[in-house]
């Protein structure tokens, strides 16, 4: 018995090394590929026909970037099934299949937040996006909760004394978990706010899991983020999505990948839906 489980674990953890490496190969080739410039692949727009319009590449990304999260859904479903095969024969825990489930389901949340977003772009004209200062400009006059009092609760007392917009945390909560405590991305990001590790870590999280800790956290992220790109917010999600030195790299602008350009458009475009707030400036992405 004990034979059949390790071998059973043996072949487990080899299907899932195999994975990686092919994963890093398809990466490795993915940069290999002829006739593309670096902000094509690094977007993953296709060449498109020359004088293509804004709106045009931006559907491009979209739908590129849709395949891939596809193909990240496929990967996570079948991995699912196998640790719910180990978990049959108790081998893994009860927590791995939660965690596996809770990655298959924000996988499935992308693909399908993708898809309403091409749906969009087809039904209206791609605009620019306004990037409102928040510092100062909270308005409680803005109708927001996630259902949760305990958690409404804990961004309203964080944005006041980080001085962050409670609802400019919430937009940014609703994108990143869908307001699941127990949210675990396939990249490792964890909780409400999907803080990944070196990022908890900074900050002293002991448990993302906990909302408390995890909301505190990711408010403090935030204000360092507006305190170093002066309150864009454009570029202070961003930053929480491909990291500050990347923003840098770019020059202080939207860096040119699919995923991080669906990220801003689709919170600062809820962020700035209520009408309640002036637009500093606008950035197109």
């Amino acid at each position: 018995m004990c034979k059949n489980r390790l071998l059973v674990t043996v072949l487990f953890i080899a299907s899932i090394a195999t994975s990686v490496q092919a994963q890093t190969i398809n990466a490795t080739d993915s940069h290999g590929l002829p006739g593309k410039s670096q902000d094509q692949i690094a977007s993953g727009e296709k060449p498109l026909k020359e004088g293509a319009t804004a709106a045009e590449r931006y559907q491009s990304s979209l739908k590129d970037l849709t395949a891939s999260y596809e193909e990240s859904l496929k990967r996570l479903t079948d991995q699912n099934a196998k640790v719910k095969e180990l978990f049959e024969k108790g081998l893994v825990s009860r927590r791995e299949v939660e965690q596996s489930d809770s990655s298959v389901a924000e996988a499935r949340a992308k693909v399908e937040g993708v898809q309403k977003e091409i749906a969009a772009a087809k039904a209206e004209p791609l605009r620019g996006i306004a990037d409102a200062s928040i510092i100062n400009t909270q308005d409680p006059n803005v109708a927001w909760s996630t259902g949760n009092k305990q958690i409404d609760e804990l961004i309203r007392s964080n944005g006041t004394r980080y001085g962050v917009d409670p609802y400019l945390i919430y937009c940014v909560m609703n994108q990143e978990s869908n307001f699941r405590a127990t949210a675990v991305s396939g990249k490792g990001a964890r909780g409400l706010m999907q803080l990944m590790p070196d990022t908890a870590a900074r900050y002293g999280v002991t448990n993302p899991h906990d909302p408390a800790q995890n909301i505190k956290a990711g408010t403090r992220y935030l204000k360092n983020l507006l305190d170093l790109f002066n309150g864009k917010v454009d570029l202070v999600l961003a930053a929480y999505n491909a990291g500050e030195g990347t923003v840098m790299k770019y020059g202080n602008r939207v860096p040119p990948y699919a995923e991080t350009k669906y990220y801003v458009r689709s919170i600062t475009a809820r962020y700035t839906g209520s009408g309640l707030r002036t637009p500093a400036s606008k950035s197109t992405l």
